[in-house]
C-alpha cells in the first residue's frame, strides 16, 4: 500500500518511535510533583520544550503543548482575542484557513465578535491589499494566516502580512501545521500554531507558542496546577516523541523537500497529459513541497477515492463532500475552482519514484471506469 496522505497526518518517524518507548519508561510520573520520578519527568519534558522552541524560532518559555493543532488554534485565537478585548473585537482571517480557525471565527461572532474572511485568488494565495486594508480597521484585534493551505499546497505572503500587521499594531496568528519541520517558517508571526503528527510525532499533541508582548488571556477555568496556558497533566511521553520527529525531520528537511517537490512536480505535470479534463489546483511553483491536488470533471470524488484504495493508494479529497452534506471544499470554493473529483496527493518522508510512476499509470484507467460507469466517458 502506497500511503499518499502526509497532510492529514505523517507517519510516525522512527526516532519519535524509540523515544516515546523510552519516555513512556522513565517519564511517566506527574511532572508537577516534587518526587525524584517527577523530576525525570519534568526533565523530560522541559529539554523537548527547549527542543520544540529552537525548531520553530521561539524561546521555551513562549511554548505551550496542548493535545492537538486543532485545540492550540482554539487556545491561541479566542484566548488572543480574550487579551485584546480593550483594542477591538474584529478578526480578519482569509477564506481558505483550517477548518479550526473559521469555527472558532464563528464562536467569536456569536459572542457579539465580528470576523472577516479576505478572500483569495485562483491558486489559492490571499488578496494581500485586501488583507491589509482589513488590518487597518481601528478595531481588529487579531489576524490568522496559515504558512500554507492544507488542501492545495499554496503558500501563503505570511511575512508581507505580518509587516502590514506590525504596522498597525495587530498580532498575527500563523497556522503552521503543513510546513512545520519541512520548510523554513516565516519570521513575524506573534502567535504560531502547530500539529505534532504533521510532523511524524505521534497523534495527541499540539503546540502553542505566543510572543513575549503579546497580549493573551485564556478563556479556560484556572487550574491550581496550571503554570501555562493549557491546565492538566501534559502527555510527557508523547511530547517527547515530538520533539524527536521534529528534530530528525528538521535535520532532513532541505534534502526531502527538494526530492518530494520533484516528485509532486512530476504529478502535476504528468496528470493533465494523461487524464482529460482535469484540473491541477494551487500555485505550480510556491507551494508546500508534498502536496498536490487536482479535480477530474465528470468524476464522483469519493468514488475514485475508494479506486485508489482498491489499487493500493491512500490519498485524500480536498472536497468534504459527503451524500449527507452535499457540501464541497470552503478552500476550493473560495477559489473557484473544479471541486468535483478531487484528489489531494500528499508525500511522506521516504515515498518513492516507483510509487508515484504506478500512481501515474493506475490514475488514467480508474477515473475512465468511473466515468463510463457514469455514462461520460
Amino acid at each position: 500500500m502506497a500511503y499518499f496522505d502526509a497532510a492529514s497526518t505523517e507517519p510516525l518517524h522512527p526516532q519519535a518511535r524509540e523515544a516515546l518507548l523510552a519516555a513512556i519508561d522513565v517519564g511517566w510520573a506527574d511532572p508537577a510533583r516534587l518526587y525524584n520520578q517527577a523530576r525525570r519527568a519534568h526533565l523530560l519534558l522541559e529539554q523537548a520544550r527547549t527542543e520544540v522552541a529552537e525548531a520553530l524560532g521561539a524561546r521555551p518559555d513562549e511554548v505551550t503543548f496542548t493535545s492537538s493543532g486543532t485545540q492550540a488554534v482554539h487556545l491561541g485565537l479566542l484566548g488572543t482575542l480574550q487579551g485584546r478585548r480593550r483594542a477591538g473585537r474584529h478578526l480578519v482571517t482569509s477564506a481558505v484557513e483550517h477548518s479550526s480557525v473559521l469555527h472558532a471565527a464563528r464562536l467569536h461572532e456569536r459572542d457579539g465578535g465580528s470576523a472577516e474572511l479576505v478572500g483569495v485568488d485562483r491558486l489559492g494565495r490571499v488578496d494581500l491589499s485586501a488583507f491589509t486594508e482589513a488590518v487597518a480597521r481601528p478595531d481588529t484585534a487579531l489576524a490568522c494566516l496559515q504558512t500554507a493551505n492544507h488542501e492545495v499546497g499554496t503558500v501563503q505572503p505570511v511575512a508581507e502580512a505580518a509587516a502590514a500587521c506590525r504596522r498597525h499594531g495587530v498580532p498575527l496568528l500563523v497556522d503552521a501545521a503543513q510546513t512545520a519541520g519541512r520548510m523554513p517558517l516565516p519570521e513575524g508571526w506573534s502567535v504560531l500554531t502547530a500539529s505534532a503528527h504533521k510532523w511524524g510525532g505521534p497523534p495527541g499533541v499540539g503546540v502553542l507558542a505566543v510572543r513575549k508582548g503579546t497580549r493573551f488571556r485564556s478563556f479556560l477555568p484556572e487550574d491550581e496546577r496550571e503554570r501555562r496556558r493549557v491546565p492538566g497533566f501534559e502527555n510527557v511521553p508523547g511530547i517527547v516523541a515530538a520533539a524527536a520527529a521534529l528534530r530528525a525531520m528538521t535535520a532532513d528537511a532541505a534534502r526531502e523537500r527538494s526530492r518530494l517537490s520533484a516528485l509532486v512536480g512530476k504529478i502535476r505535470e504528468t496528470v493533465p497529459k494523461v487524464v482529460p479534463d482535469v484540473e491541477v489546483i494551487g500555485d505550480p511553483d510556491d507551494r508546500a513541497p508534498h502536496i498536490v491536488t487536482f479535480s477530474c470533471l465528470y468524476v464522483d470524488g469519493e468514488a475514485l477515492l475508494t479506486e485508489l484504495d482498491k489499487a493500493g493508494f491512500a490519498v485524500s479529497s480536498g472536497s468534504s463532500c459527503t451524500a449527507s452534506t452535499l457540501r464541497p471544499s470552503h478552500v476550493l470554493e473560495a477559489m473557484g475552482v473544479l471541486t468535483h473529483g478531487n484528489v489531494r496527493v500528499s508525500l511522506p518522508r521516504g515515498a518513492s519514484a516507483a510509487e508515484v510512476d504506478r500512481f501515474l499509470t493506475v490514475l488514467p484507467e480508474l477515473v475512465h471506469r468511473i466515468r463510463q460507469d457514469a455514462g461520460v466517458a
